[in-house]
């Protein structure tokens, strides 16, 4: 038999970063140990935001999902004893990725770096921040113009950089299916181009090496095979797109270059345990298949629906990726699935359903037109809602959840305080001491930057005018800027963004035929507004905070309106005092708190606090999220009427507990509804 030629490995990395920069440097020395081969950062949300550490709406956030990167000193200290010049680096950062990326620089200059051999990636997909993930900050114009200057500067200045990473993982985690995923991203990846070209600061000979750096970040879900035949319909639309569109001959350039991280939306709270097997189906998705295969992977770990991984959780999800590819012989063939006729049919359907709702997006003037009209977050919405009845009703099923729920005693889970990494509280404040530290100290030695006011008014000129914006950027970072200053510069000038909810054009997406769960909760809601002499119950959903993630308070939202409440969501973002300010003004009767980064702690209280202090405890506050039962337990004690967490999977019977708390709250006697 003939030696086979084994295929290289794809990139193994494991998303990681937390509490501060000394404390994840040394996580990711460890990991590069472990036999990791390239690094993945996670940016706290302060840092994805543009705020400092020390800002009222960072408050409960520093360090909970990310590291906090305030300013050069702490990029310094990030990747100290770590040669960037041999690393692969990517930084899972939009709004900000231009920020950080010449943080990324100049501390590579500092070690000495040639950064033309600088490697990695920024993810710098901002469509997907206005659709899913809510770490946006400026409008949608001025976003792509960062986007295109980074690329611009990229191809020039750090050739083997990719400067973004479109990603179409959170639209999946948002609810698009596989055709959505595939044709939102190609819509985000056509405005980009498109900006870039139109530019004029690459020319035409060069937009080849562009479209060679454009790099995609996709999800891989459980239903494997359909995963993996929407990765070879990506590559097939990807190589139509860039030669039709923008005349690429060389295949090189147009080869569709893809990391994922697999699916976190399936795992589960319940039987958490499960979620091993379905990380190991989700990453085969993505590497069975030679032809199109990932460049780069990461897995979630089996108990991130519980709260924080452990650094011997990371090292599990590491080593199952090593299992494949160092004891399997998967990668010793060519493509297994060249000519299989079924595979072929499903790859078929997916590439003209997706060409055609690509075709779509652009008679609406593009990706950037259909984010504005609300179309893109609407369709989304949508879809989850459509899933999220299907897992209700029983037709999809989850096992463990609403199939199989029958378990033995979970010895991983037995101790739950141990079976997750917390953040210590005290963090927050030894980060905020240290950033005063630096902004009093910047100019005095050993670091001696100059003055930051001068390279801010640059940036802002710069921002003001059609000027490259990296090259201010870059002098901001060498002044010892920090990043709540590089951001509010731009703010000034670009204005902020309030990205639409897609919430009030969402279709029903569950019936409330007469007998039905939700006919039943709608008959107590027009019940108890009756006795309390309204014309309809107002329940206000709030995400207080950074977090972003906004689609648990979407779907209850929906479900709320559905069910015959009058409901207020204003997006993502806000103060508690911002929150406590709607109920009152809105007169609700609820309150729904939204948290699944960890600040629930905090911001939760604090919320019940101010309704305390304006006379409104007859107004019950009910709080959901990524919340360990210990903090739930704190929670409920501080005065929360309910508290639910991922495995509360049923959202008609939650918007039902909410309607009896606000029957409870007003001292109304429970209603006997007829099962």
């Amino acid at each position: 038999m003939t030696e086979r030629q084994k295929d290289r490995p794809w990139l193994m990395r494991t998303y990681a970063g937390h509490s501060t920069a000394e404390a994840s440097n040394e996580l990711y020395r460890r990991n590069l140990a472990k036999g990791q081969t390239g690094l993945s950062v996670a940016f706290d949300l302060p840092t994805q935001t543009g705020y400092d550490p020390d800002h009222v709406l960072a408050r409960g956030e520093v360090g909970r999902v990310g590291v906090p990167v305030s300013h050069l000193g702490d990029m310094r200290r990030l990747f100290q004893d770590i040669p960037l010049e041999q690393m692969n680096t990517s930084m899972t950062i939009n709004a900000t990725a231009m920020w950080l990326l010449a943080l990324y620089q100049v501390v590579a200059e500092e070690q000495g770096a040639d950064i033309t051999k600088l490697q990695g990636t920024t993810q710098n997909d901002i469509v997907k921040e206005y659709l899913s993930r809510g770490t946006h900050v400026f409008p949608p114009g001025p976003s792509l113009r960062l986007t295109t200057d980074m690329i611009a500067y990229t191809v020039s200045h750090i050739p083997k950089w990719n400067p973004i990473n479109i990603c179409s993982y959170h639209l999946q985690e948002a609810g698009a299916t596989p055709v959505q995923e595939i044709a939102y991203a190609m819509s985000t990846a056509i405005a980009v181009l498109d900006a870039v070209r139109d530019s004029g600061q690459v020319p035409q000979e060069r937009m080849g090496d562009v479209v060679g750096r454009i790099s995609f970040f996709v999800n891989a879900g459980v239903r494997f095979v359909e995963e993996m035949c929407k990765m070879r319909a990506f590559g097939r639309i990807w190589d139509t797109v860039t030669r039709e569109r923008y005349g690429i001959e060389n295949p090189k350039h147009r080869r569709f270059r893809y990391g994922v991280q697999v699916n976190s939306l399936g795992l589960t709270e319940a039987q958490p345990e499960n979620n091993v097997q379905r990380i190991v189906l989700e990453m085969l998705a993505v590497t069975l298949s030679k032809d199109a295969r990932a460049r780069a992977v990461q897995l979630p770990a089996w108990n991130e629906a519980l709260g924080l991984p452990r650094p011997w959780d990371q090292q599990w999800s590491l080593r199952i990726q090593q299992v494949l590819a160092y004891e399997s012989d998967l990668l010793e063939y060519e493509d297994i699935f060249e000519g299989s006729k079924v595979i072929e049919a499903k790859v078929g359907e997916l590439v003209a359903e997706a060409t055609a709702e690509i075709e779509r997006i652009q008679e609406m003037g593009g990706a950037m037109a259909a984010v504005e009209s609300g179309y893109l977050k609407s369709q989304l919405v949508s879809s989850h809602a459509a899933r999220r009845a299907r897992i209700e009703s029983g037709e999809e099923k989850i096992i463990g959840v609403n199939a199989f729920e029958g378990t033995e005693p979970n010895p991983l889970t037995a101790d739950l305080d141990t079976a997750i990494q917390t953040v210590d509280p005290a963090v927050e404040a030894r980060v905020i001491a240290s950033l005063q530290n630096w902004r009093d100290t910047r100019y005095q030695p050993p670091f001696n930057h100059p003055r930051p006011c001068k390279a801010l008014e640059k940036l802002k000129e710069a921002a003001r005018g059609t000027d490259n914006l990296m090259e201010a950027t870059l002098e901001c970072a060498r002044a010892g800027v920090t990043t709540g200053e590089w951001a509010g510069a731009l703010r000034e000038v670009f204005g902020e963004f309030r990205a639409p909810t897609g919430v009030s054009s969402a279709p029903v997406a569950v019936t409330a035929e007469e007998g039905s769960a939700l006919s039943e909760v709608r008959r107590k809601v027009e019940l108890t507004a009756k006795d309390l002499g309204v014309g309809k119950l107002r329940f206000l959903v709030g995400k207080p905070g950074l977090d972003g993630h906004s689609n648990g308070a979407e779907q209850i939202a929906v479900r709320a309106r559905d069910a015959g409440f009058e409901v207020v969501y204003q997006g993502i973002r806000l103060t508690p005092e911002q929150i406590v300010d709607a109920a009152l003004a809105e007169d609700v009767h609820a309150v729904g708190l939204s948290i699944l980064s960890g600040s629930h702690a905090q911001l939760v209280p604090d919320v019940l606090e101010r309704l305390r202090v304006a006379g409104a405890t007859d107004i019950p506050v009910i709080a959901g999220g990524i919340i360990p039962s210990g903090d739930a337990e704190q929670l409920r004690a501080a005065g929360v009427a309910a508290v639910f967490t991922p495995k509360d999977f049923d959202i008609t019977g939650i918007i039902g507990r909410i309607v009896d708390e606000i029957r409870n709250a007003n001292k109304l006697d429970p209603l006997e509804v007829p099962a």
